[in-house]
């Protein structure tokens, strides 16, 4: 009886450590280089891909885009946007180069597979909010990163 207890215990314990290292695994995928893969966004449907976002010139559409980077993504891209272990940079030269409208369809459609959440369900106006707010960060360069655009 003790050997059949011992032996459920310790298949318990191996399924927990399994499930928990699971979890750890990065929401971003990296290459065979070692770097992340940002071809979702070359995935963005045509239609996405030459959508401009009509909060551009809005002066205080990026102000209220990092509140809500605060709130949503921060968690996961880190609070300066330059990625953790869990996703990947936004000021990478990838997002940074990417449309508008490119950035606006992953922000819909998350990237589920890699734990990236669908964001549809915030107001179309705050999604491109979003993404004055990532587009306004400027790339890293050589780890370090660019000094963020300003919106004034």
């Amino acid at each position: 009886m003790k050997v059949q207890r011992f032996a459920l215990a310790s298949m318990l314990v191996c399924f927990l450590a399994t499930v928990a290292a699971s979890q750890q695994k990065s929401v971003a995928s990296k290459n065979s280089n070692g770097n992340y893969d940002y071809t979702e966004l070359s995935k963005a449907p045509n239609k996405f891909l030459s959508k401009p976002n009509p909060m551009a010139t809005d002066p205080q559409a990026a102000t209220a885009g990092k509140v809500l980077f605060e709130e949503h993504c921060g968690e996961c891209h880190g609070d300066d946007a330059l990625g953790t272990k869990r996703a990947p940079s936004l000021r990478a030269p990838e997002v940074q180069d990417a449309s508008p409208g490119a950035i606006y369809w992953i922000l819909s459609n998350g990237i589920v597979r890699k734990r990236m959440p669908v964001w549809s369900k915030l107001p179309e106006p705050q999604r491109w909010q979003l993404v004055s707010f990532i587009k306004s960060l400027g790339t890293e360069q050589g780890g370090v990163p660019a000094p963020a655009h300003q919106n004034n």
